[in-house]
């Protein structure tokens, strides 16, 4: 089983409708694909439609039940905050060795071609009291796929999260900039900025047209596995 780690520059970059597009197209190409979820903060069990985990099954072709969404959303959080602080506001308390164990596993059990692990917010985000996304990403070693924005600013944000993954020594499966909504910055110059000053290929996803997704497949699997 192939695994990446999907990550974003920030909070509603659009993570949930990349890593969506992508399972699509990677069923499109006959892979078995699942994902997770493994933290999700500001979900109403009484109200998921809409959420990131329904948003993920439904590109699974899967029904949004209780039981679904606790599979690929096992630690949810009703606040719409970070989730540490969300946890916290329940009563709880956030271990990071729980976001990493139901991570890790969910990756012992190669039931699928492709597993797409989503983080939540940016990857700077806390993930615990003590811990950030970039954290659950080096402890699981998975190539990162980096999601950002074409909002103005979305450059430097881009350019920021890259170097933070660099500095981990984590790979970078690939960079998406998601069209983002009355942006004024054009897209496809944000999309040229970024990768000149990345020295990496960048895909562009406009909201429009998912089709995007079926380039990114195809390179991904195209790129070595890592050992």
């Amino acid at each position: 089983m192939r695994a990446l780690f999907v990550a974003g520059t920030g909070t509603d970059v659009g993570k949930t409708w990349v890593a969506s597009a992508l399972i699509r197209a990677l069923s499109r190409r006959g892979r078995s694909v699942d994902a997770l979820k493994p933290v999700v903060s500001g979900f109403d069990p009484a109200a998921p439609e809409g959420s990131d985990p329904a948003v993920l099954l439904a590109a699974l072709g899967r029904p949004v039940t209780p039981d679904e969404i606790a599979r690929i959303a096992p630690l949810q959080y009703r606040a719409p905050q970070s989730p540490p602080l969300a946890a916290r506001l329940q009563g709880e308390h956030l271990d990071f060795e729980a976001v990493t164990g139901a991570c890790r596993a969910r990756l012992a059990r190669p039931d699928a071609d492709w597993l797409l692990i989503e983080s939540a917010g940016g990857v700077m985000s806390p993930v615990s009291d003590t811990e950030t996304c970039l954290d659950l990403a080096r402890a699981l070693g998975l190539p990162t796929l980096l999601v950002g924005g074409s909002y103005l600013g979305a450059i430097s944000h881009m350019l920021t999260a890259v170097e933070a993954v660099r500095n981990r020594g984590l790979p970078i499966a690939a960079l998406v900039v998601s069209e983002s909504a009355e942006s004024s910055a054009p897209l496809d110059e944000t999309v040229t900025a970024i990768s000149a000053f990345a020295g990496l290929p960048s895909v562009t996803a406009p909201r429009a047209d998912p089709s995007f997704a079926d380039a990114l497949a195809r390179s991904l699997e195209l790129s070595p596995s890592p050992a």
